[in-house]
């Protein structure tokens, strides 16, 4: 297809369908974090864990869309011509919208991070060791830092591809890359140091080597999981109906293939590690999920993040079906939400001595799920809804469109 000989950027507005979808988002938004705010009210501990593990979830997802357009601008994939356009719409929720919503946890951090009570650090050797990283003022400091450098480098791509957009010069496809192969190493590191403080931090005592690349590779499932069902909706409407075929779904289902089997290996790669050791610092960490009533659920995450799509994407067909593959992108993305909450509740209910499951809370983890998702969606499509849909004057249109 010579998309360049005929298609310019007016030709390619988005649908007018994303203005009923940013409405009815913004609702969801506004509803849902009503409802989540009754929780605040009545639990605030539940409250914020249950913030945690919603905001985690979405935050990823705009994570994970940041590192695919790094990935694609550096490789220049074909898979990632059409789906441009959305990965820079997620990235772009990361500065100002996520910045602001991280901010009710900074309320909560008593609640959630154990390391915040000065009692408890200095009740052991090992914690007071760690005294020098485990404090406020270095957890907000680092923080802050994160937004910034995730903010600016999305930023940057967006900018420099806005550029490209109004002019033909191809000097701007060097710079995208440029600005990639550096921003995907920052955000390799400075999401390794968030995952540590965000979630690995919730059992001072625990620790593990392997956690800051399964965040990585966590983040970008689910962000390639979104942008797959993006996908799969843009396919069905003009413009992007003519573009979209069955090679660029068949690319998307084998990269979900391959970020499930690198998330199973890291994930057992850990378990191994730790349990082989048998240290007491490490294995409470399992012991809290495998001898109590977690069990069940780590059996269903194991079965439902791998086991599921593993053997469903083996297929090539189903691979190239794209209604089937936004339903297996959407069942990733709920297993997702189910290793963040495994994750979460039985460090804290260890912690605290609680004994239960996930279902007491549930009606306040979806609330906030809903309420979260529904003011990231919201700035998602309306990020989405201001761009030509397609980068017309990128110098390998022609490549990209007519890949085998």
């Amino acid at each position: 297809m010579d998309a360049t000989a005929t298609y310019r950027p007016a030709d390619f507005a988005p649908p007018e369908a994303l203005g009923s979808l940013e409405r009815r988002s913004l609702l969801a938004g506004i509803f849902g974090l009503g409802i989540g705010s009754v929780g605040w009210l009545l639990d605030p501990a539940q409250f914020f864990q249950s913030y945690l593990i919603a905001y985690i979830f979405w935050v990823t997802i705009s994570l994970g869309c940041l590192g695919l357009a790094m990935l694609h601008h550096m490789s220049r994939g074909a898979w990632g011509i059409v789906i441009r356009r959305p990965l820079e719409a997620a990235a772009a929720t990361i500065f100002p919208l996520m910045t602001v919503l991280f901010v009710p946890l900074l309320f909560g951090l008593h609640d959630l991070y154990e390391w915040t009570h000065e009692e408890v650090m200095q009740s052991s050797p090992a914690l007071e060791w760690k005294l020098p990283y485990l404090n406020e003022p270095r957890f907000l400091t680092f923080t802050a830092v994160y937004f910034a450098a995730w903010g600016f480098l999305a930023w940057r791509l967006r900018s420099l591809s806005k550029r490209q957009d109004e002019t033909e010069q191809g000097a701007f496809f060097r710079r995208l890359q440029g600005w990639s192969a550096v921003g995907f190493l920052a955000l390799a590191l400075t999401m390794t140091l968030a995952s540590v403080d965000w979630l690995m931090s919730l059992d001072p005592h625990w620790f593990s080597s392997i956690f800051g690349l399964w965040f990585f590779t966590g983040s970008g499932l689910s962000g390639l999981a979104f942008i797959t069902l993006v996908a799969g909706w843009l396919a069905k409407r003009a413009p992007m109906a003519r573009l979209f075929d069955r090679k660029h779904f068949h690319d998307y289902g084998k990269l979900l293939f391959a970020f499930v089997m690198l998330w199973a290996y890291l994930s057992f790669s850990q378990l191994l590690l730790i349990w082989s050791g048998n240290l007491p610092e490490e294995i409470p960490f399992y012991l809290a999920r495998l001898e109590t009533d977690w069990l069940l659920m780590s059996v269903f995450l194991l079965l439902g993040q791998f086991v599921v799509p593993f053997l469903i994407l083996l297929s090539a067909t189903i691979k190239q079906r794209k209604r089937t593959l936004a339903k297996v992108a959407l069942w990733i993305l709920a297993m997702r939400w189910v290793d963040y909450a495994w994750h979460v509740v039985p460090t804290l209910e260890f912690i605290h001595g609680e004994d239960g499951t996930l279902l007491p809370s549930l009606w306040i983890d979806l609330a906030l799920m809903a309420g979260i998702g529904g003011v990231w969606l919201w700035y998602f499509f309306r990020s989405l809804d201001r761009r030509p849909l397609l980068p017309v004057n990128d110098p390998f249109l022609d490549e990209y469109f007519d890949h085998e």
